[in-house]
């Protein structure tokens, strides 16, 4: 029996990268899962592998940004599977430009996807978790919501931080409901998003010298994290930080 079995679990940014890493494992675990992206062909190509696998998926189209879409998700989840056990708001973007260099169109941008797009998704979810009689959001954030760099991006700090501190408030909330909410904040992960980021690759090479483990981390790595914040293994956590990030906040 899979540490997920008979969960229902809905994964934004669910197309690709770390996001199709948490689809793939939790559907190997038992999980039913809901992919929502607004990657509609590499979303569909996920939930096909999920099914060839034995696996149970269906995709949506989610543009987190829009609060119909959002609740277009969770009925979703509800109409394919009769409940929504399960939120990972996963969905983000970088955008890495210094703040003198960043236009208020970056600025909107960013904040519509990585925070407000973690609040639509977690407004939408709450009624039909406690239906379910409770459940788990888990929501990535970075090591970028713990502390900064010189290397960093303003824009994408705040939201990180945003998303870190609305977890606590998320948790302290609906933990009454039987709702649990963590944040997970992953260092540099081997994904596309760190690649098309890098623009100077000679910065990317120091800050892989002052990282303890002197690597990128792995999607699969993040993704065994997130499994346990989405398992009753973790009844009794909520309001936490699980910081997966090869000892770079360490120092």
């Amino acid at each position: 029996m899979g540490r997920l079995e008979g969960k229902v679990i809905l994964i934004s940014g669910g197309a690709k990268g770390q996001g199709a890493t948490e689809s793939i494992m939790f559907a190997g675990e038992g999980a039913k899962i809901i992919i929502g992206d607004i990657l509609d062909e590499e979303g569909i190509k996920i939930e096909s592998q999920i099914r060839e696998l034995g696996g149970d998926a269906t995709f949506v189209h989610l543009d987190v940004t829009r609060e119909a879409d959002w609740e277009n998700a969770v009925q979703t989840a509800i109409s394919s599977y009769g409940m929504l056990n399960v939120l990972v708001n996963n969905a983000g973007i970088l955008i890495r430009k210094s703040i003198e260099d960043t236009t208020i169109e970056d600025w909107d941008r960013i904040m519509s996807v990585n925070a407000k797009g973690v609040f639509l998704g977690t407004k939408a979810a709450i009624p039909a978790l406690r239906d379910a009689g409770g459940g788990s959001i888990i929501n990535i954030s970075s090591t970028a919501g713990l502390v900064s760099s010189s290397s960093g991006s303003a824009s994408y700090t705040a939201t990180k931080g945003a998303v870190r501190l609305f977890t606590k408030s998320t948790a302290i909330q609906y933990a009454k409901d039987g709702i649990r909410c963590n944040s997970v904040h992953p260092g540099p992960i081997e994904t596309d998003m760190i690649h098309q980021s890098i623009i100077d690759p000679d910065a990317m090479s120091v800050r892989m010298e002052k990282l303890p483990m002197g690597r990128l981390g792995k999607p699969e790595e993040v993704a065994n994290g997130v499994l346990y914040l989405a398992s009753d293994e973790s009844s009794f956590v909520t309001g936490s930080e699980l910081v997966i990030d090869g000892g770079s906040t360490a120092q």
